[in-house]
């Protein structure tokens, strides 16, 4: 029974006429308390004006001082606001802070990082906006208690049940041996991403940010940074959505400008905006017939639009190079160019956000023939490398003062993991004629089996761990959800991005590359399990394993499970190991990822199902009422989960295309023509040709990968010398 409407009002005729007509009358409620606050506004403005001659008291606090925005961020969280976690439940409250944060100034906090833990946005401070039209108020808080007692508003899980139930094709389990139409489901794939982008569009059009639940949006900067937007070209483009392109091209065309006093992240400015643009441009450019637009033709005012955007942020993101080492500072200034150290961890750069720069910079190059953003991101890569660190494995923090490395912690999830991720797709991407970084790949995947690959204790699953105090401390069961991209990417780097039967024909084809398919096998089974041991069918943001001690190495004995039955007492579940802290779910898409590479690779259907059962999970348990799109989950092992009021830009970026290629053909996006960069967008692959080359080369090192040195001439000086070779340190079968 619906302790709200206890009588069962709302089912009745007259009912719904009366909610229309409240419905009706909520809305012009809504729209009054704006206009009074527009009216308000404009007659502080004229009296300000008036009082033009007016002498101002001397200690009167200023309001746009970054000092009081500091304190009003501390009021906010000491928990006494209306804006508090403990404080904010209930309808009133709800329409409250949507109020308030219609009135509220935007802050320019910086955004999510997508290799980083998610962290709570800071509270604000409310302003009632009742003292001016106090009857007005009243009415409508009365009005709206009425009908939130009637049931009006109901339940979030009534009101999703309403959303779905447009989508027959989420009831029930279909047809045992029937024909799986791949493209429709696809459709299914791009009517989620339209409902999510309309919802962001209704809601937050040019906000950075998209809160889904409560209605609104946040910037991350004064005027913004297209953050959504930009993110989300390439994917209307995949999907033929013209009409949408073409609103968010007009925005960028008219109002995205990067002349702003803001600090950003360079990592994430760089995967998420300058490789949006420049995916942009390469999809228009060599795909015409893709959501096709006559501003991008050849020839028109605008046709360089998204080039000409990606140099202005590029030439901007330079600033971040200017450290004494090359290593890039973790944020610069778009204004200024400053580069800034990182206000935690002691001031060091993560390593992935240093090293994920490379594909992007490397194909503005290409594109415009000016080598210094070539030379800046190369430069990168040889003061790492330069460290000599062990089997090929970095610490995650590296000083942007002198290129050291901070700390011991080795992991392949957040600040780790990326930086793996970019040296084999830097070798394809120029079209493998760049063997330094095959070579780098090909050390740090050994050091991977050889350091960090176990089984689980009861059935015997792969996981990847961590060495959080360095390669001699005891591994850690732990895996981020973010470490699977690896079974993908370990996939791509053995094939090259041919399919698997194609690329055993090839002299090339060796015994440590059938290994690495099994690997890639493994892990990515793996990952689907985070997401079957759920409540939801959404994976955590972090895994914990139950496994021997000592750990079994990778050579090891071992034979998993092939499937993962859904009754509760299954013995593989009791080797996932979920803590509470852990288990949101952000809307990550690197298992999707890689059931995207293993289906092309492959050929094996199961990486498609798995994949349509992870769609109908989102689908079932993170959608939104009122055509709010998707949000991410602060819970997603209780039913139904807590949301968390987000949408991460990445979900239209990342999440939703690589579900949309996953069930395409296989010739849009062929693996082993384009290279996908960390945020999924796709660059072309090319040749070096004349104008370009590999700036450096490596030192010689030992079988461990350290760099071995010579006594010098000179005393106290060391010179590297040449010992054994890389593929000695590849673990013997």
């Amino acid at each position: 029974m619906n302790v709200r409407d206890p009588f069962n009002l709302r089912r009745s005729t007259a009912f719904n006429i009366l909610r229309g007509t409240a419905t009706q009358a909520a809305a012009n409620v809504t729209q009054r308390v704006k206009e009074a606050g527009t009216q308000a506004y404009e007659t502080g403005k004229q009296a300000v004006e008036d009082m033009s001659t007016f002498s101002v008291p001397r200690n009167v606090p200023s309001f746009t001082n970054p000092q009081r925005e500091l304190e009003n961020r501390v009021w906010g969280a000491s928990g006494v606001t209306a804006r508090s976690a403990t404080h904010s439940n209930g309808v009133i409250s709800g329409m409250q802070d949507r109020m308030g944060g219609f009135f509220d100034k935007s802050r320019g906090d910086l955004p999510m990082y997508k290799d980083k833990p998610y962290t709570y946005a800071s509270s604000r401070r409310q302003r009632g906006i009742w003292r001016r039209k106090r009857t007005l108020g009243v009415a409508g808080v009365f009005l709206f208690a009425v009908l939130y007692f009637l049931g009006f508003f109901g339940s979030h899980t009534e009101n999703v049940e309403k959303v779905k139930e447009k989508w027959t094709w989420l009831q029930g389990p279909e047809k045992a041996g029937s024909r799986v139409d791949w493209l429709d489901r696809r459709e299914r794939v791009k009517e989620a991403f339209t409902l999510s982008w309309d919802a962001y569009d209704r809601y937050a059009w040019g906000f950075d940010e998209f809160h889904p639940v409560s209605k609104r949006g946040r910037q991350m900067a004064p005027k913004g940074m297209g953050w959504i937007i930009v993110d989300a070209l390439d994917t209307m483009m995949l999907m033929n959505l013209t009409s949408r392109l073409t609103h968010a091209r007009e925005w960028l065309s008219t109002k995205l400008d990067y002349e702003q006093d803001q600090e950003v992240n360079t990592f994430e400015t760089t995967i998420r905006m300058l490789g949006g643009l420049l995916s942009a441009h390469y999809l228009s450019t060599t795909f015409p017939d893709m959501a096709p637009l006559k501003d991008d033709d050849e020839g028109a005012a605008g046709e360089d639009l998204y080039l000409e955007k990606a140099k202005d942020l590029a030439d901007r993101i330079m600033g971040a190079f200017e450290s004494p080492s090359g290593i890039p500072f973790a944020s610069f200034n778009l204004k200024t160019l400053q580069g800034i150290p990182s206000h935690d961890d002691g001031g060091a750069s993560s390593t992935a956000e240093a090293a994920t720069l490379q594909l992007e910079l490397k194909y503005l190059t290409k594109l415009t023939g000016e080598t210094f953003y070539w030379e800046k991101a190369e430069k990168v890569i040889q003061i790492i490398d330069d460290n000599g660190m062990e089997d090929g494995l970095l610490p995650i923090y590296i000083y942007a003062h002198d290129g050291h490395f901070r700390g011991n912690n080795i992991r392949l999830g957040s600040r780790g993991d990326s930086y793996y991720e970019y040296l084999i797709k830097q070798y394809l991407q120029t079209s493998k004629e760049e063997p330094i970084y095959e070579e780098l790949w090909n050390e740090a995947l050994a050091g991977v089996r050889k350091h960090l690959v176990t089984y689980t204790k009861n059935t015997h699953l792969t996981i990847i761990g961590e060495r959080q105090n360095g390669l001699q401390s005891p591994l850690t069961p732990k895996m981020d959800h973010l470490v699977c991209f690896m079974g993908g990417t370990i996939a791509l780097g053995a094939t090259g991005g041919l399919t698997e039967a194609a690329a055993k024909k090839l002299p090339t084809w060796t015994k440590k590359k059938d290994e690495e398919m099994r690997l890639a096998r493994e892990l990515t089974q793996t990952c689907w399990g985070m997401y079957k041991v759920m409540a939801t069918g959404l994976a955590p943001e972090i895994a914990h394993f139950q496994i021997d001690d000592p750990p079994l190495p990778e050579s090891a004995p071992h034979t998993a499970p092939k499937t993962f039955d859904d009754a509760g007492d299954g013995e593989w579940r009791s080797d996932y190991v979920l803590k509470p802290m852990d288990n949101h779910n952000l809307q990550r898409p690197e298992t999707v990822e890689s059931l995207f590479y293993m289906w092309r690779i492959t050929g094996d259907v199961m990486y498609r199902e798995w994949g349509w059962e992870m769609f109908k999970s989102f689908m079932e348990y993170s959608a939104v009422e009122e055509g709010g799109g998707f949000t991410s989950l602060s819970d997603a092992n209780v039913i139904p989960p807590v949301v968390r009021d987000n949408m991460e830009s990445f979900w239209l970026a990342e999440t939703l295309k690589y579900f949309y290629l996953l069930f395409s053909p296989n010739d849009l996006l062929p693996l082993d023509e384009v290279v996908i960069n960390t945020e999924a967008h796709p660059f072309p692959r090319f040749k070096l040709g004349p104008l370009f080359n590999t700036g450096w080369k490596r030192k010689p090192r030992g079988p461990d990968g350290k760099i071995i040195y010579e006594p010098a001439h000179v005393e106290g000086e060391m010179h590297p010398v040449a010992t054994k070779t890389i593929g000695q340190m590849l673990p013997s079968p």
